[in-house]
């Protein structure tokens, strides 16, 4: 049995070692990200395993290939799938799987660290600090406990991040189209997206991508907001419509936000543009308002989601490759 997996990087290869010693089966990797100019690498391999944020793109004679060729699964590493062609790729008889869990707290507690960073104005601070101006005239903090944060996505990751924010004394808000009733001691469902939007001082998203979620913040919903909001992704980039943010900061509708993921991504991210005149004219304008955090989606990455996204993946692989049957199949 051997199993190929794509876009592998360093800090992933110790995980991997361990999990094929462990298992006693050849787990070959490389740098590449799955695209049907690549696919030939993953033949006369038993299984698949790819992580990447753009589309596998081709159509679905692609996948039919795939399974021509003996494969019979089709693993993302990652909590989203929607790179992939599910329906083609089930089409062609293949299980698509993800890691919908690897590590909840890491995103969870990635929303924390940039609200307290945000309410605390540490990144104003970090700015004047720069520049050898050590007064804090105008900057006055908030305290976590006297805010209403509002959780958009009460999922895994969502939980994760009320019991977080209600261990630290916030009260709560949520709003997701399942409620999930072991949530209830730590936080308050509200109706509807625009309740949500209205009551709360910080709106941190956590929501899958989809056809509903796209665009889910526009100008409409950043209007609803309270003009000393803040609003958090660590989510999906498209969840945003991000010429609207920037218009919304720029006219004062809310106070701050920190992005850890954005629109186009792909084209920045995990990459080193030092010295460039950034194409993307909506980051490049983000980017120079001091109330703005960017970081380069990073709320997955610690060691215990690197390592439980490397194992909880290849698991599913190996029970597909047995015929057994996984909780992660779409």
């Amino acid at each position: 049995m051997k199993i190929l997996m794509y876009s592998v990087r360093d800090d992933e290869q110790d995980a991997i070692q361990a999990w094929a010693a462990a298992h006693q089966i050849q787990v070959d990797t490389n740098d590449l990200e799955f695209h049907p100019e690549t696919a030939d690498l993953v033949k006369g391999y038993d299984g698949l395993v790819i992580q990447q944020r753009s589309p596998i793109g081709g159509d679905a004679s692609l996948y039919q290939s795939l399974a021509a060729a003996g494969l019979k699964q089709l693993t993302s590493r990652t909590a989203g799938v929607d790179t992939i062609d599910i329906p083609a790729a089930k089409a062609a008889g293949l299980v698509v799987t993800n890691v919908p869990a690897y590590s909840p707290n890491s995103v969870a507690e990635m929303s924390v660290a940039q609200t307290m960073r945000l309410i605390r104005n540490l990144e104003m601070f970090d700015q004047r600090i720069s520049q050898q101006n050590f007064q804090w005239a105008g900057l006055q903090a908030r305290e976590i406990r006297s805010l209403t944060v509002g959780i958009i996505g009460a999922g895994r990751i969502g939980g994760t991040a009320a019991r977080l924010f209600h261990g630290l004394g916030a009260k709560v808000i949520a709003y997701d189209v399942v409620r999930h009733p072991e949530l209830e001691d730590v936080l308050t469902y509200v109706d509807t997206k625009e309740d949500l939007l209205r009551q709360a001082d910080v709106v941190d998203l956590h929501v899958d991508l989809n056809e509903t979620s796209a665009g889910l913040i526009d100008a409409a919903a950043l209007k609803l907001m309270k003009t000393d909001a803040y609003l958090i992704n660590a989510s999906r980039g498209p969840v945003i419509v991000t010429d609207d943010l920037v218009a919304a900061l720029k006219a004062g509708e809310i106070a701050g936000c920190a992005l850890d993921t954005v629109e186009g991504e792909n084209a920045l991210f995990n990459q080193n543009h030092q010295g460039e005149v950034l194409q993307d004219t909506s980051v490049a304008q983000l980017m120079q308002m001091p109330n703005v955090i960017i970081t380069p989606h990073v709320g997955f990455y610690t060691n215990l989601a690197v390592k439980n996204m490397v194992d909880i993946s290849l698991d599913d692989v190996l029970a597909i490759l047995n015929g057994e049957t996984t909780a992660h199949a779409f």
